[in-house]
């Protein structure tokens, strides 16, 4: 009777207890030694992108017009509708650049519209400087960890992500985060694994604009939600109720 007693609280403890596999992040860090950096990632522009690109010279008077002059009016603050405070991308990846007329953005990377942009008004202006912003990149992360993450400055990895997130608590599953990526109106599905670093290598390491990352709960946090929800939790209850019944046969 103490024997089925003890066993019966053993598997109870066992059962709501976490494995260092399931909590500690880059287990094989060991193997990062030495290893090459394979993914200069940067963003490429996308139908909807909303660009904030500034022109500037050494006499700002002379590049005026090739500025966006609605966002000049507003000083350049952050609030506010940013298709027009910045440069909307439509469907077919143009945007209508003054001066300029329609530019081709879409499909190349923020480096390559600024090279573009660049070379195209240094044609007017020798000394100009062109800087190119996505000021609608964000990233939307549900699940265990629930929040909405802006990018700044155009790039974000995974680990970023989840530390601006305020990391992965105890009850979300660190070894299968899904990541749902749209492009050109296509959706894929890919997953990423925070135990291993061979998510180092993976191409869903570095983040897109508008890409949704989900956590999901570890099975104790369902249990938690639902106690009947899987067989460990019957397994518990009935345990429990056998030990409760002899324990108080006994008495």
């Amino acid at each position: 009777m103490k024997f089925l007693l003890v066993t019966s609280f053993f598997i109870l403890f066992l059962s709501s207890c976490s494995t260092r596999d399931q909590i500690v992040y880059f287990q094989d860090a060991e193997d990062l030694e030495g290893m090459e950096n394979l993914l200069d990632y940067e963003p490429v522009i996308q139908p909807n992108d909303v660009l904030r690109i500034n022109v500037s010279s050494e006499i700002e008077e002379i590049v005026a017009p090739f500025q966006n002059q609605a966002s000049r009016g507003s000083g350049g603050g952050g609030g506010g509708n940013l298709s027009l405070t910045g440069y909307l991308t439509n469907p077919e990846g143009f945007i209508q650049f003054p001066i300029l007329g329609p530019i081709k953005v879409g499909g190349k990377t923020r480096g390559g519209v600024q090279k573009l942009l660049q070379e195209k008004i240094r044609e007017y202006v020798t000394d100009a400087v062109v800087d190119v912003r996505i000021v609608n990149f964000n990233v939307t992360v549900l699940g265990e960890v629930n929040a909405r993450v802006p990018v700044t400055d155009g790039r974000i990895s995974m680990p970023e992500l989840l530390a601006t997130a305020g990391g992965i608590p105890y009850t979300g599953k660190r070894e299968n985060i899904l990541i749902i990526r749209e492009v050109n109106g296509i959706k894929s599905i890919g997953r990423i694994d925070m135990t291993e670093t061979n998510l180092f290598s993976s191409p869903y390491y570095y983040l897109r604009q508008n890409d949704i990352v989900y956590v999901e709960p570890t099975y104790r946090r369902i249990k938690s939600a639902g106690f009947f929800t899987n067989y460990q939790g019957i397994i518990s209850v009935g345990t429990t109720i056998i030990s409760l019944y002899l324990l108080i046969n006994n008495l």
